[in-house]
Parts: structure tokens; C-alpha cells; sequence
């Protein structure tokens, strides 16, 4: 008589987590991020909801660990456990729980206290926590942001913003100090400042988790550049560095940098255009095919003048968006690098001689 050798027994830490057995690790971490929120003690004080804090916490230990998630997906509970029925691969491996939610909460989230946070800010904003639509409304952890750099995950506005915790009680924990702010500097052309753009940053990032082991995570920031940003903007992510138990990761910053163009130089809104002509052209006019951003070049007639080194002429309209009114543009200025030659031939000097005035 055969024997069932894949045993499923125990807790389902999938229908725990109220996700699919096929859920993507981002699913796992929401769930997470949901329930955990939902269920702290410190919020909600029904019977039962520190149990399924406990609960919640174990079953995205499992789930949130590959190794740990093929074993209980081939053996459940008990395969973790050590108990796994006829041997088999996983012959050998045990994991246990180690009883502390918290623990895990704190590891998640970068703090242990998230009801006792009050963040200073200035005025209303929305926040940035993962992409736009899984934002949840009473998560504590959210960035808040007002006014400033907009464009972070999918669009969003925010700006980074600091907050401080209340004055520690007797017997409370000391607060995890943080990291100064990791910055990259990030070049854009002026046509993605010209038309705005996305940029997909990939970052590399320590976690240790709370049994002192770690791992590299590789992670890919989403930047939404807005046209017009200015060269120094800077955009935040906030606690996307190394992870460490005992301290709050330091933030990613981006800070937008002018790409050196061949044709243009950035003043502020307005773009410049240097162009190259001849002596002979300053004085006896010429026809200017001017470049743009969008593409099209605008003919300039200087036929019936003479071109000075300091003359300067202003295209109306035709440089980088306004940042905070992208519907209006900037100049775009026109200038000068007249070309003297090195050397005349004597009838020549002879010939200007008597045709320049004096």
C-alpha cells in the first residue's frame, strides 16, 4: 500500500497572509505591510489581534525566505520543523519561529514604535511607500511630501521630509540613529529636461536580518523627471539603504545634473546658441539656420546688418519648460563666435583699408 509522502500539515501561512501560493515576493511584502499595520498591538486592542500579529509575522518570515518557502510549499509546517515525512532533499533542514513579531515589525519597517511618530511638515501633501496604488492611507510609514521635486514612483509629488518621534518613556528603547543620505548625481540631456522622461535607477543594498545573517538585494528606483526640472533638484527615496536590525537605513538622493549638450547651454529656463561665422559674414550679412530642442530649426535673416561680437537675439518660446508652469517656456538666445582670420594678404588689408570707414 502506498504511503503520502508530500504531507501538508500545520498553519497555511498563505491564506494567513490572504495571497495566492503563486504570489510575487512584492505581493508578500504588501500583504505584509497591510496586515501587519492593521493588527499591531499598540492599534488594535481587540482579542485576538496580537495573536495574529504573531501569526502574521511568522508566515512572512517563511514565505519572505526562499529557502524557507520551497520546504514549506513541498512539506508545510512541519518539513520546516524538521519533521519532513520519507526524507527528500530538504532532509535535515529546521527552522522555528523565533516568537518575536515585533522583531520582525521593526526589521520591516525600521522602527518599533510607528503610532508614536509625528512628522514635521509644512503644509498638506500626498506620500511615496512603493508604487502610487499601494499606498495605504493609515500607514505611518509613508513620506510625506509638499510643493518641491515631483515625479517619484509613477508621479507622485513628495519631498522627503524628517520627522521626530515623542520624548522616550521609562523603559522604552533607544531611538535607531540613521545614516547621512546617500547621493548620486543623475545627468539628463536637455531633451529629456525639454519633454521630461523616466529613469529606472538599479541599486544594490545590504539587509542583515534579526539572526545576524545577510544578503545582497538588488532593487530598481523608478524616477519620473518632470520638463523643466532644474539642474540640483533632488529626489529622495526615503530608507533604501544597507538594512541593519538595530538602525533605520539612510536614504537614496538623486540629484538632477545638466548633461553638457553639443549646441545649447542652460540659463535657468533659457537655452544658448552659439553660432560660428565668418568675418566676412558679420559684415556683409548672412542667413542663420537655428537649431531648436524640439527639432525644427528657425532661419534667422541678418542680410541687412552687420553682426557685432556682442549681438545677441532672443527666440521667444523655444527653451526648457517653467517648472512650476510647464505650460510656458523660456528663450532661446542667440549669439555669436565670429572668426577673424590669422592673416590678410596686403591687397586685401589695402582693399578694407580704403573701403572701412575710419
Amino acid at each position: 500500500m502506498s504511503r503520502l509522502v508530500h504531507m501538508k500539515m500545520g498553519k497555511d501561512y498563505y491564506k494567513i497572509l490572504g495571497i495566492a501560493k503563486n504570489a510575487s515576493e512584492d505581493e508578500i511584502k504588501k500583504s505584509y505591510r497591510k496586515l501587519a499595520l492593521k493588527y499591531h498591538p499598540d492599534k488594535n486592542k481587540a482579542p485576538g489581534a496580537e495573536e495574529r500579529f504573531k501569526e502574521i509575522a511568522e508566515a512572512y518570515e517563511v514565505l519572505s525566505d526562499k529557502k524557507k518557502r520551497e520546504v514549506y510549499d513541498q512539506y508545510g509546517e512541519e518539513g520546516l520543523k524538521g519533521g519532513i515525512p520519507g526524507g527528500g532533499s530538504g532532509q535535515g533542514f529546521q527552522y522555528t519561529f523565533h516568537g518575536d513579531p515585533r522583531a520582525t515589525f521593526a526589521q520591516f519597517f525600521g522602527t518599533s514604535n510607528p503610532f508614536e511618530t509625528f512628522f514635521s511638515m509644512g503644509g498638506p501633501g500626498r506620500g511615496f511607500f512603493g508604487d502610487s496604488d499601494d499606498v495605504e492611507m493609515d500607514d505611518p510609514f509613508i513620506s510625506l511630501g509638499f510643493g518641491g521635486p515631483r515625479g517619484v514612483g509613477g508621479g507622485v509629488p513628495f519631498r522627503s521630509h524628517s520627522f521626530t518621534t515623542g520624548s522616550p518613556s521609562m523603559g522604552r528603547a533607544k531611538p535607531k540613529s540613521q545614516d547621512p543620505p546617500i547621493e548620486h548625481d543623475l545627468y539628463v540631456a536637455l531633451e529629456d529636461i525639454y519633454k521630461g522622461c523616466v529613469k529606472k535607477m538599479k541599486i544594490s543594498r545590504k539587509v542583515t536580518g534579526v539572526d545576524g545573517s545577510s544578503r545582497r538585494e538588488d532593487k530598481v528606483l523608478t524616477i519620473t523627471i518632470k520638463p523643466g526640472w532644474k539642474s540640483g533638484t533632488k529626489i529622495t527615496f526615503q530608507r533604501e539603504g544597507d538594512q541593519a536590525p538595530h538602525k533605520i537605513p539612510a536614504d537614496i538622493v538623486f540629484i538632477i545634473r545638466d548633461k553638457p549638450h553639443p549646441l545649447f547651454k542652460r540659463e535657468g529656463s533659457d537655452i544658448r546658441y552659439t553660432a560660428k561665422i565668418s568675418l566676412r559674414e558679420a559684415l556683409c550679412g548672412t542667413l542663420v539656420e537655428v537649431p531648436t530642442l524640439s527639432g525644427e530649426k528657425i532661419p534667422m535673416d541678418f542680410t541687412e546688418g552687420i553682426i557685432k561680437p556682442n549681438t545677441t537675439r532672443r527666440i521667444p518660446s523655444q527653451g526648457l519648460p517653467m517648472p512650476k508652469e510647464p505650460n510656458r517656456r523660456g528663450d532661446l538666445i542667440l549669439a555669436f563666435d565670429i572668426h577673424f582670420p590669422d592673416h590678410l594678404p596686403k591687397t586685401t588689408r589695402e582693399i578694407l583699408r580704403d573701403a572701412l570707414p575710419k
